[in-house]
């Protein structure tokens, strides 16, 4: 059984950082990253004890093992540009909870089950707040969907194209499980310009350089007081940061992401129902 006395602290350690990095999340577009280091810090320090207690050192080397794990993880979320710093950094403080198993065949399902439930929960989470956005910007949405539209008519022709390869290679190989792919590749493009036209119409804000925050996404560079600040997927760094606040007279315009902290967490609840009610799954 994966819910026994050693792992029950963890996973309710895990769950309440989780909520608190979605609280922070939710309010500020980031999360502390003394919030997510001190995760790791409760959990190793916990897994010490308790190996210490029982003789059993393998609880803390399965920690440390997960943390190794996870951090190529994250690192590779990251400069893959899937994840924000924060996501990544919650994810790899996650790897010292998530070795629930001594049998590391085991665990590495369970990691592989963890990554695909928040990935496809996440999913779910961000489309329906993408909609509630739409439903508050649609006049503004609307006009950014023709204009995407128009921009990316060239991905719409390729994946018709594509589309059609795709069924007359099916019928001819008689391999007719694989239709379904026919309306992934038309489905492509639609969400594609959907997803452009929402962050487009819904998530740039104009703000003043006192709102601005370390980490946030500038919507495209800068030039102030003669020194360029350019629009990366770190953000704002710190030195840029004071620079704008110091010499910024007006408005800035910064992209907000979808804060993605809440798909850990449906993740994280699902795998643990799973490990509780089916085990044997693992």
């Amino acid at each position: 059984m994966f819910i026994n006395n050693e792992n029950i602290f963890l996973i309710v350690l895990a769950i309440i950082w989780i909520i608190g990095a979605v609280l922070q999340d939710l309010r500020r577009r980031e999360v502390d990253n003394l919030w997510n280091f001190s995760l790791i810090a409760f959990a190793l320090a916990y897994r010490a004890a308790v190996s210490t207690y029982t003789g059993n050192y393998w609880f803390i080397l399965n920690g440390i093992i997960g943390l190794v794990i996870f951090l190529i993880l994250g690192n590779v979320f990251y400069y893959s540009r899937v994840f924000a710093g924060g996501d990544a950094k919650l994810l790899i403080a996650l790897g010292t909870i998530l070795p629930l198993s001594y049998n590391w065949a085991v665990n590495f399902k369970i990691f592989g089950a963890f990554i695909l439930l928040f990935l496809i929960t996440g999913a779910f989470y961000v489309l329906i707040w993408s909609l509630f956005l739409v439903f508050f910007n649609f006049n503004r949405f609307k006009k950014q969907f023709k204009k995407q539209f128009k921009n990316y008519r060239l991905i719409f022709a390729i994946s018709l194209i594509f589309s059609v390869l795709w069924i007359i290679a099916v019928i001819f190989l008689n391999k007719m499980y694989f239709i379904p792919i026919f309306f992934v590749i038309l489905l492509f493009p639609v969400l594609f310009v959907f997803a452009k036209a929402v962050e487009e119409s819904c998530m740039i804000r104009s703000l003043s350089p006192s709102k601005i925050t370390e980490g946030d996404w500038l919507y495209g560079d800068i030039t102030i007081n003669g020194k360029k600040i350019e629009a990366t997927w770190d953000g704002v760094s710190e030195k840029e940061l004071k620079w704008i606040q110091k010499y910024s007279r007006k408005n800035i315009l910064i992209k907000q992401g979808v804060p993605f902290t809440p798909g850990f967490l449906f993740g994280f609840l699902v795998l643990i129902y799973i490990l509780y009610k089916i085990p044997g799954w693992f």
